[in-house]
Protein backbone atom coordinates (compact mmCIF):
# COMPACT_ATOMS: atom_id res chain seq x y z
CA UNK A 1 0.00 0.00 0.00
CA UNK A 2 2.88 2.38 0.70
CA UNK A 3 4.15 2.03 -2.88
CA UNK A 4 0.86 3.51 -4.09
CA UNK A 5 1.40 6.52 -1.86
CA UNK A 6 4.94 6.93 -3.16
CA UNK A 7 3.69 6.64 -6.75
CA UNK A 8 0.97 9.22 -6.11
CA UNK A 9 3.49 11.65 -4.60
CA UNK A 10 5.89 11.12 -7.50
CA UNK A 11 3.13 11.67 -10.04
CA UNK A 12 1.99 14.82 -8.26
CA UNK A 13 5.57 16.10 -8.15
CA UNK A 14 6.09 15.32 -11.83
CA UNK A 15 2.84 17.09 -12.66
CA UNK A 16 3.91 20.19 -10.75
CA UNK A 17 7.27 20.16 -12.50
CA UNK A 18 5.56 19.96 -15.89
CA UNK A 19 3.27 22.84 -14.96
CA UNK A 20 6.28 24.85 -13.83
CA UNK A 21 8.10 24.27 -17.11
CA UNK A 22 5.00 25.24 -19.07
CA UNK A 23 4.61 28.39 -16.96
CA UNK A 24 8.22 29.40 -17.69
CA UNK A 25 7.73 28.80 -21.42
CA UNK A 26 4.53 30.87 -21.35
CA UNK A 27 6.30 33.67 -19.50
CA UNK A 28 9.08 33.70 -22.10
CA UNK A 29 6.55 33.79 -24.95
CA UNK A 30 4.63 36.63 -23.29
CA UNK A 31 7.84 38.62 -22.90
CA UNK A 32 8.67 38.08 -26.58
CA UNK A 33 5.16 39.14 -27.57
CA UNK A 34 5.39 42.23 -25.37
CA UNK A 35 8.66 43.21 -27.04
CA UNK A 36 7.04 42.80 -30.45
CA UNK A 37 4.05 44.89 -29.47
CA UNK A 38 6.34 47.56 -28.05
CA UNK A 39 8.37 47.68 -31.25
CA UNK A 40 5.23 47.88 -33.38
CA UNK A 41 3.73 50.66 -31.28
CA UNK A 42 6.95 52.65 -31.45
CA UNK A 43 7.04 52.20 -35.24
CA UNK A 44 3.42 53.33 -35.50
CA UNK A 45 4.11 56.38 -33.35
CA UNK A 46 7.12 57.26 -35.51
CA UNK A 47 5.09 56.83 -38.70
CA UNK A 48 2.28 58.96 -37.28
CA UNK A 49 4.78 61.69 -36.42
CA UNK A 50 6.26 61.56 -39.92
CA UNK A 51 2.78 61.70 -41.44
CA UNK A 52 1.87 64.70 -39.30
CA UNK A 53 5.07 66.46 -40.25
CA UNK A 54 4.45 65.74 -43.92
CA UNK A 55 0.90 67.03 -43.69
CA UNK A 56 2.09 70.18 -41.93
CA UNK A 57 4.73 70.80 -44.60
CA UNK A 58 2.13 70.55 -47.39
CA UNK A 59 -0.24 73.03 -45.75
Amino acid sequence: MSWMLVAAVLLATAGLLVLGVLAVRLWMDVRALAKGVDAASRALAEAAGALAASAAARS
